[in-house]
């Protein structure tokens, strides 16, 4: 095996026609002779290049609705045989198997026709046989062979072609191989978790996660640490699909935060302005109002020393008197559904902000998996889609909550879902008014977000700190009374968590003796 290879002769069998006909022009003005198969064929020679169909070479007709084509000993044979092994070399003139030295492959869109909801049979018929069992053919032997997969490598094979008169370099076919194999890894991987799905399998033996290279990054969640972002292949509205209008590339912990913040929002849906304010992956601030302008400056009173440098996702189309606000702090990231020529130009002077829109928000009810790298192995459960209405509410004290009381503990409890544990969150008439997050105690949460709801009072001139007549959200239950004692002190009046504690009388003795109300809702919703 010598570094450099030439390519005489060429396989192309590709369902994505993308610079279909320009390849087959440039390989056949460096004199590659060209196979072909199927629609790749037609298209090559309706480009007025000459072609040599697959079935000619092999002495078989396609058959099977084309199920079986390239599946032959003259293609494999030409695909693996080793140039430089006599045996094989013998093997080839013996069988008349010609040398294939470029694989040119792309497969059946099985991924397009999952995320366009094809059916059960449709599906099937989406699986690529033949392009796989090529491609792992030709990348293992890639001590002779190129193997090109994507239409984004076309031109650096041309490139390779030229600078080496017509050959490749082993590097750039070791680049291809793994390239390649990558491809089918992800292929099988979709097509494995798909089938998984459709015949009800939660824990399959095997579980295979793959991602396609989107960005990389400059490091990760600090500077020693490399980074990438890989998109998953999946429709859903969010980072990976949206629009970047303005600002510098996003960083790890932007994606990151700004996933979050996007995710929150969306409980609220679009019915009414929404607006969640994220800094390290938590909420500082989750509000709704009649305006989008009005929501966003809500969520900002909720914490506005931890909003500077947050992330902002907006449930609405931003328009330019929300981005006429949002403009007057440091933002990192806004995200929204849409925006208006007003708001972009309101941003355009914010160099370092970044805009996106998606032109959706992601279902919150929607069945996804998650997963977790732990060392050795991954954990891997379902998206927490949970979602309480008021009939699934249990009233656990004497005092039954109000109208407004219950509005707000609905509004506290998807904020609660988003939080992350031990979560404490104070809400009052739709707006979050303090937040503890992330405590080892689910009491110091809730003396945290008083506290930063008297600083916050302290800030804005009020007499008293918002946390009065505030409802609470607490994502798990209470083990003992004192975290419901010191939200009550602070103002509180109606409580809402998951009961099943040992101790829930104590606690729903203790809100008794308040005046307190409070409802169970059955569900948990740890964030960690």
């Amino acid at each position: 095996m010598t570094d450099l290879y030439p390519v005489r002769r060429a396989l192309i069998s590709v369902s994505d026609k993308t610079g279909l006909t320009e390849l087959g022009k440039a390989l056949a003005a460096r004199g590659v002779e060209l196979l072909s198969t199927g629609g790749s064929a037609k298209a090559l020679r309706d480009a007025g290049l000459e072609v040599r169909d697959v079935a000619d070479v092999t002495g078989f007709p396609e058959m099977m609705d084309g199920r079986v084509k390239t599946l032959h000993p003259k293609v494999h044979g030409g695909l693996l045989a080793l140039r430089d092994n006599d045996d094989h070399v013998a093997a080839m003139d013996e069988h008349d198997i010609g040398g294939i030295d470029l694989l040119v492959v792309n497969l059946y869109p099985f991924e397009a026709a999952l995320a366009r909801g094809a059916d059960y049979a449709e599906m099937i018929e989406n699986i690529d046989i033949g392009g796989p069992a090529m491609i792992r053919a030709a990348a293992k032997n890639h001590g002779f062979v190129t193997t090109v997969v994507d239409v984004e490598d076309y031109d650096a094979l041309l490139g390779e072609l030229d600078a080496n008169d017509g050959q490749t370099s082993y590097a750039f076919r070791q680049k291809m191989a793994q390239i390649a194999y990558a491809r089918t890894g992800a292929y099988d991987a979709a097509v494995s978790t798909w089938m998984a799905g459709a015949i009800g399998q939660d824990t399959p033996r095997r579980r295979v996660f793959a991602g396609e290279l989107a960005q990389t990054l400059r490091y990760g969640e600090n500077p020693h640490q490399s980074a990438a972002f890989y998109k998953d292949g999946s429709s859903r509205a969010g980072v990976s699909t949206a629009q970047q209008h303005q600002g510098k590339e996003l960083s790890y912990n932007n994606i990151n935060d700004t996933d979050a913040a996007f995710e929150l929002v969306a409980e609220f849906g679009t019915d009414a302005p929404a607006c969640a304010i994220i800094k390290h992956a938590n909420p500082c601030g989750v509000a709704s109002g009649a305006t989008l302008a009005e929501a966003y400056s809500r969520a900002f009173d909720c914490d506005r020393t931890s909003a500077f440098g947050g992330i902002i996702a907006l449930n609405q189309t931003l328009d330019g008197a929300t981005a006429e606000e949002i403009a007057k702090i440091f933002t990192e990231v806004v995200i929204a559904p849409e925006a208006t020529d007003e708001a972009k130009a309101v941003f355009a002077a914010k160099k370092n902000l970044r805009l996106l829109t998606t032109g959706a928000l992601p279902e919150p009810k929607s069945v996804i998996t998650t997963y977790r790298q732990v060392a050795g192995g991954f954990l891997v459960q379902g998206k927490d889609n949970g979602a309480i209405t008021l009939d699934d509410l249990k009233v656990v004290t004497e005092r039954q909550p109000t109208q407004q009381e219950l509005t707000d503990l609905l509004f506290a409890w998807k904020v609660a879902k988003h939080v992350k544990s031990n979560a404490i969150i104070y809400v009052k008439d739709g707006a979050t008014v303090g937040v503890g997050a992330g405590q080892m105690s689910r009491v110091d949460s809730t003396r945290i977000a008083a506290r930063k709801a008297e600083d916050m009072a302290e800030a804005m001139g009020l007499d008293a700190p918002l946390t009065q007549g505030s409802v609470v959200a607490s994502d798990a239950f209470f083990p003992f009374a004192d975290g419901l004692i010191t939200a009550a002190e602070a103002g509180a009046t109606a409580i809402i968590q998951p009961g099943g504690s040992m101790r829930d009388q104590e606690v729903i003795d203790a809100a008794n003796e308040r005046g307190l109300a409070m409802v169970f809702t059955g569900m948990r919703h740890f964030r960690h």
